[in-house]
């Protein structure tokens, strides 16, 4: 393998990775990105708001016990006030860089009550419905004048650890082919969530695949809170797309096949604005009592009565995807919705700091659990993390291998063994392909580890997942080389999905109670007194998954009830 070596390497280019990489490289010159996409194109891009507590009515002290009661008592505490008392100068600080938000015609912040305590509250703030990938273009134009080299299209393969230290990372240059490695003083791990173990019912980008998880997991480090995967209330029906929180804070309603803002009899207080688990259980319910449109597995989304100008103003890209995934114009008629999987609360547990338990290896926003969002995020608080916490750990890596050694160089035997193992998955035919089984175990997700859990089909979907393995091992790759090998990069996808999709069903089991995303049928309570503490998955030496639990930081918020 060709070897090449930076003081500071990020993999992963959205808003996460690249806020990481601007903050290291006003420390240490030698910055890289590593993405298997150009960073224009990550889920980033997706997001829509992002939370700051500007309001003259509001607090940063608010905000962070919005998010405590939004993650039902889940969320460290020392986490959540980093992120909230950070959050006002680290949004501010991107409009410094030159992004614009959108203002009040008195030149005031425009801002909706999106995640947060209500009315009283409201401080999402955004550039119309454009707001991650505008952040995601202003952190990429820093970068570039900063001179971050990123390497966009390459595929890492694994991660190199020697005594719990990083070495480096091997990868895959998409573009030419060639297998490298690539040495570090600090990695930081940026990869986002694992949205495609759900698939197609996932408002993820394809490209979403849960691999910097993977990847930690097997070099050793431990990932926390598996168990809470946030579905997301409003999915275009058929196609999965994201109708953003933007439309129900802007005003939307959601209506059944009796014309019923049915939200009255799940969240009395909130209706269309209570948290997204509430929401998204609602529909469902709705829909599996046989009240979804013309007995389809789907409700209307309806912002009519906001008028055209409203629309046109605040929610176009919205509007846009509508028009052309579900050929309806939401100015002049309802959109067909249901939940999909759009947001994984676990991740790689970190400190606040980033630190995973091996020596130069870290890791912030959604690929890691440090942990802000408990047992459900609240709207707007992710791209808020993706700033607050890619900033703190990129300033972290950077000050970290300022003090650090260059590592030594792994032996060549194992770099080898990698790359032989790599070539050995060309087997040139027979077999099924990777998205045969992806498929499958999409709807095993679905409909055994969903919206609603209990212990019979969550016992079921880990008794189904060593066949899917099997499978997965004989997937076809026809291609013997590595240039644009993507029935290749679909494998290796795949094998990480498979270990995180064991990781979330076999947490969801052991946890015996209903709290934020993780709603148990058979145990429909929460239980403060046995289950107030965070799920932690490992690989033991026989590469088996292994469960542990620890305790949750509290401070000044103790539990009490949700109600909207």
């Amino acid at each position: 393998m060709e070897a090449i070596k930076h003081e500071v390497l990020i993999i992963g280019a959205g808003a996460t990775g690249l806020r990481a990489a601007v903050e290291a490289a006003g420390t240490v010159k030698d910055v890289a990105v590593i993405s298997k996409v150009h960073p224009i194109r990550t889920q980033s891009c997706m997001a829509t708001s992002i939370n700051a507590a500007f309001h003259s009515n509001d607090s940063w002290q608010a905000h962070a016990f919005d998010t405590v009661k939004g993650s039902d008592y889940l969320g460290d505490e020392d986490a959540i006030e980093i992120l909230c008392e950070s959050g006002g100068r680290d949004v501010l600080e991107l409009e410094r860089f030159g992004l614009l938000y959108s203002r009040t015609e008195d030149g005031k912040y425009y801002q909706k009550p999106e995640g947060s305590g209500g009315q009283r509250y409201p401080r999402s703030i955004f550039t119309a419905d454009r707001t991650g990938h505008t952040i995601v273009r202003t952190l990429y134009g820093h970068a570039l004048g900063q001179g971050i080299h990123i390497y966009d299209e390459w595929f890492v393969t694994s991660l190199t650890v020697e005594d719990r230290s990083i070495l480096g990372l091997t990868a895959v240059d998409l573009k030419t082919g060639k297998d490298y490695f690539v040495s570090a003083k600090s990695i930081v791990l940026c990869t986002g969530g694992y949205g495609q173990v759900y698939y197609p019912r996932s408002t993820n980008a394809l490209n979403t695949t849960g691999d910097g998880m993977a990847l930690a997991l097997k070099a050793g480090a431990k990932l926390m809170d598996m168990e809470f995967v946030q579905f997301h209330p409003t999915s275009l029906f058929g196609t999965n797309i994201l109708m953003s929180e933007a439309c129900r804070t802007t005003g939307a309603y959601l209506l059944n096949s009796e014309g019923e803002r049915f939200m009255a009899k799940y969240a009395p207080k909130r209706l269309e604005l209570a948290t997204r688990d509430i929401v998204s259980r609602g529909i469902q319910t709705e829909i599996e009592e046989g009240r979804g449109i013309s007995g389809q597995q789907y409700v209307y989304l309806d912002l009519r009565h906001l008028g055209a100008k409203k629309i046109l103003s605040y929610l176009p890209k919205n509007r846009e995807l509508a028009l052309r995934f579900a050929k309806a114009d939401m100015i002049e008629e309802p959109i067909p919705i249901q939940p999909a999987q759009h947001y994984s609360m676990g991740g790689i547990e970190t400190t606040v700091d980033g630190l995973t338990g091996i020596d130069g290896l870290y890791a912030a926003g959604e690929t890691a659990c440090v942990s802000v969002q408990g047992a459900n995020r609240l709207g707007g608080n992710s791209l808020l993390e993706t700033i607050v916490f890619g900033k703190r750990v990129g300033a972290r890596a950077a000050a970290d291998a300022g003090k650090r050694a260059w590592p030594k160089h792994p032996p060549a035997d194992r770099l080898e063994q990698e790359k032989k193992r790599l070539s050995s998955l060309a087997n040139g035919g027979g077999g099924e392909n990777a998205l045969q089984v992806k498929r499958r175990l999409g709807a095993l997700m679905n409909e055994k580890v969903g919206i609603f859990r209990q212990e019979a089909a969550l016992t079921e979907a880990i008794a189904a997942l060593p066949a899917l393995r099997e499978r997965a091992a004989g997937v076809r790759i026809t291609q013997n080389d590595h240039l644009f090998n993507m029935e290749l990069v679909d494998k290796l996808e795949l094998d990480g999905m498979l270990l995180l999709a064991e990781a979330i069903a076999r947490a969801a089991l052991a946890r015996k109670e209903s709290r934020g995303a993780h709603y148990r049928r058979d145990y429909p309570k929460r239980d403060d007194r046995g289950w107030l503490k965070h799920s932690l998955i490992s690989l033991n030496r026989d590469n088996e998954l292994e469960l542990s639990h620890k305790d949750v930081f509290h401070t000044k918020y103790h539990p009490e009830e949700r109600t909207y």
